[in-house]
């Protein structure tokens, strides 16, 4: 293994950790009233209606799967064939993955044609886009990748190396092994974290998840 890609998988992803929790910190305290999507539906609503929900139930799905893939072992899950498990991997991950690149897709269109709209976009959204987009669409050539017999299995070789991360040994002899598609995918989510923090897209954990718990308010009783 190339003292290059030992940088890669050992020393990137704890320089992008620090980024992303620094940069989260930096926001908070000093651009909090920045903190927000600055939402644009003012402007346009009946392609939002549906570029929205695509994207965002979309990713969501892809972070569920991501979270199953990569934080579970396959040996706690022998008794799923492989084929099987790449098989139902391809289905849901590609019909959430084309969920999300529709949903991005009609995203930045609307932000093309629809004037307001567009002189709202800054470099910064630009930019976001870009490593979305690339992020995105590198996992789902993953995903079907991941079904052709000769690529190596993402859980020998990615999902270690993950796992070592938050027990400071990433394991970069597994990760070097992984195919080149899976390596892009790593590399641009790697990117998006870093600048996750300086773009809108820390509204995701500011999402008000708590309104779906919370009791009744009884403004007037009966």
């Amino acid at each position: 293994m190339s003292w290059g890609e030992s940088a890669l998988w050992i020393v990137a992803p704890y320089v992008t950790l620090v980024i992303l929790v620094g940069g989260l910190i930096w926001r908070h305290r000093y651009d909090r009233f920045g903190w927000t999507t600055r939402s644009s539906q003012l402007y346009e609503g009946r392609l939002l209606r549906v570029a929205s929900p695509l994207f965002h139930y979309g990713l969501l799905v892809v972070i569920v799967g991501h979270a199953i893939g990569l934080l579970i072992p396959a040996s706690w899950i022998q008794f799923v064939p492989a084929h099987a498990y790449h098989l139902a991997a391809l289905v849901f991950g590609g019909i959430a993955g084309l969920c999300t690149v529709a949903g991005l897709a009609l995203l930045i269109y609307r932000r093309r044609v629809t004037g307001p709209v567009f002189l709202a976009t800054t470099r910064n959204d630009k930019l976001m886009f870009v490593l979305l987009g690339l992020a995105i669409l590198a996992g789902l050539a993953a995903t079907v990748s991941g079904v052709l017999p000769e690529q190596a299995d993402y859980r020998e070789t990615v999902s270690p190396w993950f796992r070592g991360i938050f027990t400071l040994q990433p394991d970069a002899e597994a990760m070097a092994a992984a195919t080149t598609v899976f390596k892009i995918h790593v590399l641009a989510g790697m990117v998006l974290f870093a600048v996750f923090p300086f773009t809108r897209l820390v509204h995701a954990l500011s999402a008000p998840i708590g309104y779906l718990f919370r009791p009744y308010i009884v403004y007037r009783s009966r």
